[in-house]
Parts: structure tokens; sequence; C-alpha cells
């Protein structure tokens, strides 16, 4: 019996013992797990779940909200039988080829084909800045504001040469965007593109700006500037003339080409850095006429072959290979073999670099030009001439005129037998009182071309150079047909 008493107590010991190890264990692990499952979730949220890229990337609502209510559609009517050699070839890149109608009889109303665009308002007033493409030649100019307002607009300049246009509707407390500073652009910034491409009002896209200063070769003016804004922002017709705009919404271009195979958008879009748009704005507003202020150079890239055929050095800068005798560059020291590397601490390495500084001034204003010569860095400082090689303000070639100018009656075309025509109201001092042209004169033809608005005639006189005579051609209202001829400038 002993036996058996010890053997059940020593079993009785040994459960009770396992009981308390079970026990003693059980709370022991399940602490543990309670540790883990508050720590773990906490390092791995700190430790392996990446930002969200979102945050990242620019707000460009407001940008896009403030931008669409100051861009406009642009349509435009132009006379079928105006169109001929002298082709647009931006015209033509946007909108099609022109096609080519002869004149219908003199009882049946002339043909239009109608092209479209964008504009940007910049002013409160009513000044609308858009491409010169899209409005040449335009009989008709119609803008239709976002919120579905329309207006006649009349033009009150254009210039071919950076292929910027100005023009004007009658109203009042426009919304509008604020000129940026294009020039801060970096490259990978982001910007909207703003327009009406395909006639679709009020479209916003966006990308990067992929390149600056960038020559395309595009514009057919005179002296063509080109320093486009690279962008990857999506632009198809009817886009052009419409704005660019960094992420605060502050206007930094006007778009105006596509780079494409098609004729739609394939990846790259260019736009007139807002630097030139503002000055040729300003311009027009002022003067009616852009002044383009000159260096009176000639230019050209620096490449490897060039810097080790000129003993250049380091290839950086702009290499003078002639300066013309009445130029401003002449007259400041500056010569052949010259390396120009800076204008006002702006530096430039490029042709289009250096013509979109200089584009800024107007002729008449200095600038330090740092340049090298053998090696040497020297500074000049340059007053800057226009297109005749002084430093004079040129006049528009519309306000030579010194007239004012009327529509005619149709009971005046019929008893005329004149298809169309602007009638003299008044004359000042100006070439056509001097050429002998009275009150009351109805100008039916200037240079051989059709007149029947004021825009015609300016049209046609920023198409005269000044060294060739002007010929108008007209009846006054009695019946007696005259002609005038005379020059521009003497």
């Amino acid at each position: 019996m002993d036996s058996i008493k010890k053997i059940a107590k020593t079993l009785a010991i040994a459960f009770a013992g396992a009981i308390i190890a079970i026990f003693i264990y059980s709370k022991i692990n399940h602490e543990s797990r309670e540790v883990l499952q508050s720590v773990s979730p906490v390092q791995l949220t700190s430790y392996n779940t990446p930002q969200s890229p979102q945050a990242q990337l620019p707000d460009l609502t407001q940008a896009a909200e403030k931008s669409v209510h100051a861009v406009v559609h642009i349509t435009t009517k132009v006379k079928a039988q105006s169109y001929g050699a002298n082709e647009n070839p931006l015209f033509d890149f946007f909108f099609g080829p022109k096609g080519y109608n002869q004149p219908r009889g003199n009882n049946q109303e002339p043909e239009y084909n109608v092209g479209s665009g964008s504009g940007v308002i910049i002013s409160p007033e009513g000044y609308i800045v858009t491409n010169n493409h899209v409005i040449d030649e335009a009989d008709h100019i119609e803008v239709t504001l976002n919120d579905n307002r329309k207006f006649t607009a009349k033009i009150i300049g254009r210039d071919p040469n950076t292929d910027i246009a100005l023009v004007k509707i009658d109203a009042k407390d426009l919304t509008y965007l604020v000129w940026g500073n294009s020039e801060t652009l970096k490259l990978g910034e982001w910007v909207l593109a703003v327009g009406n491409p395909f006639n679709l009002t009020s479209t916003v896209t966006a990308g990067i700006v992929s390149a600056k200063s960038r020559s395309i070769g595009i514009i057919s003016g005179q002296l063509p500037l080109e320093s486009f804004i690279q962008t990857d922002a999506a632009v198809n017709p009817g886009n052009s003339g419409g704005a660019l705009v960094n992420a605060i919404g502050d206007l930094v271009g006007i778009n105006a080409a596509i780079a494409s195979r098609t004729g739609s958008y394939s990846g790259y879009s260019f736009a007139v850095p807002a630097s030139i748009a503002r000055k040729v704005v300003d311009d027009l507003k002022q003067y009616g006429e852009v002044q383009r202020a000159l260096l009176g150079v000639e230019i050209k890239n620096i490449d490897d072959a060039l810097a080790k055929e000129e003993h250049l050095g380091k290839i950086e800068g702009v290499y003078i290979g002639k300066t013309s005798e009445d130029g401003a560059a002449r007259q400041a020291g500056l010569k052949a073999g010259d390396v120009i590397v800076s204008v006002n601490g702006n530096q430039v390495n490029t042709v289009s670099q250096l013509q979109e500084q200089i584009a800024k001034y107007r002729p008449g204003d200095k600038v330090a030009i740092n340049a090298k010569r053998d090696g040497t860095l020297k500074q000049f400082n340059v007053v800057l001439r226009n297109t005749k090689g002084d430093t004079s303000i040129v006049k528009e070639s519309f306000a030579v005129l010194g007239a004012e100018f009327g529509p005619i009656s149709e009971k005046d075309k019929e008893r005329l037998k004149i298809n169309e025509g602007m009638q003299v109201l008044n004359l000042n001092k100006g070439k056509l009182k001097e050429a002998g042209v009275k009150i009351g004169f109805i100008i039916t033809d200037i240079n051989k071309m059709a007149i029947s608005s004021v825009e015609d005639i300016k049209r046609v006189l920023s198409q005269s150079t000044n060294k060739k005579p002007v010929l108008v051609e007209g009846v006054y209202p009695g019946g007696e047909w005259a002609y005038y001829v005379f020059k521009l400038e003497e």
C-alpha cells in the first residue's frame, strides 16, 4: 500500500507540474504573438511601403481652370480668289493646302475659305494675341469666347517674322492671362497647352519642356526669328495661336507648330516664347509694327570642326563671320572672328539663343555683349540699330498715308460698277495728300490687289518694300478714274 501511495503522489506532482508548465508556456507564447502583431506592421509600413508617385506631380488644375477662360476660338474667312503664288506654309501646315478658285462674275458673291485657330486674351479690354498665319489674309475674323459669346475682331498688327499677331474685340472686363518669364523655364518643367484642336473648344493637354531655343526653319518672313520652346504637350491643327502656360497659369508661350509627318501630333510641339511674343505685342500696340533691333552681323553656331579650324578652344558662344559696315556691332568694336558668349549677362551658345536675346530690345537700346577674341574675354557696349542702319523708330507703313477711310454703299458700288473699295474720308499730312489724292477718292486696288477693308490696305502695304513705288488705283464719286504712284519712304 505504501508503494502505491508513493506512486500516486509522484504522478499527482508530475501532473500538476505539467499543468503549470503548459499554462506558463501558453502565457509566454500569447504575449509574444501580441508583441509581434503590434510591432511588425509598423516596421513593414515604415520600411517597405513606397510613397505614392502622384504626390510628386504638380497640381495643374488651377492653371487649367485659369487658362481655358482666357483662350478663345478664332474663325477666319478668306476670299478664295485672293490665293495665289504667295502661299503661307504655316497656314497650309495647320489648315491644309489652300485651294485656288477663279473669281466669280460681277453679280455673284465671292467664295470664301474658312480657317480656324486659337488666341489668348492678354488684357481685360479685349486684346488677343495669336499667330500671324491664323489671321493672315483674313477678310473676316470671328472670336468665340469660352462662354460662347461671339465678337468680330479687328487686326491691330502682325509680324510675319515671328508669326505673332495682335487683334482686338470690343469687350470689357474679360478674363486674361498674365505674361510669364519664358527664360526661367527649365528642361523637364511641366507646362499646359490650351487651345481648340479640330474645333474642340477649351482643350487642355499637359507635357514637359523638351528643349529651348529651337529653330525648325518654318517661319517665312524676310527676317525670320525662331527660338521655339519645344514640348511634348499634345498640339494639333486648331491649337495654333493658343496658350502655353506654366504650372501657376502664367503665359510662357504661344503655340505655333508641330513636328509631324502626318499633319497631326506625333510627339513634339513648338511655341513662340513669351520673351519674344510680349515684345512684339507691345510694339504692335504702340507703333503698329515691330521695332526690330539688329546687331548687324553674320553669325553661325560653333561645332567641333569650326572650333578646330579657327583655334577657338572651348566650344561655346556664337561665331561672328562678318560685320556690316553700318551695323551696331562694328560701331561698338566687334569684328569677324569674335565669339559672342553673353548678352547683358545671359549666356548664348546658339544662333537662336542670341537672336532671342537681341529680339527683346528696340533700336537705340544699349546692351552689354561679352565676346572672346583670341581667347580673351572682352565687353562691348553696343547701341542696337534698325533695319535701315540707324536708331530711329520705324513708322507703320499704313500711318504714313495720312488718311482716314470708310466703306462705300451698295448703291455707289452699283452706280460706279465696282465690286469693292475704301473711300478717303479725311486727309492729313501724308503720302496720299502729297501724291494729289482728294477727299472722296475710292481706292479699289493697291499694287493690283483688290481693296475692300482697312486691313487690306495694311496688308498690301506691309508686303511692299520701301524701294519700290506703290500704285494706288480708284475712282472718284463722279465717275472719274485715277491712279497715283508714290514711295513709302524717300
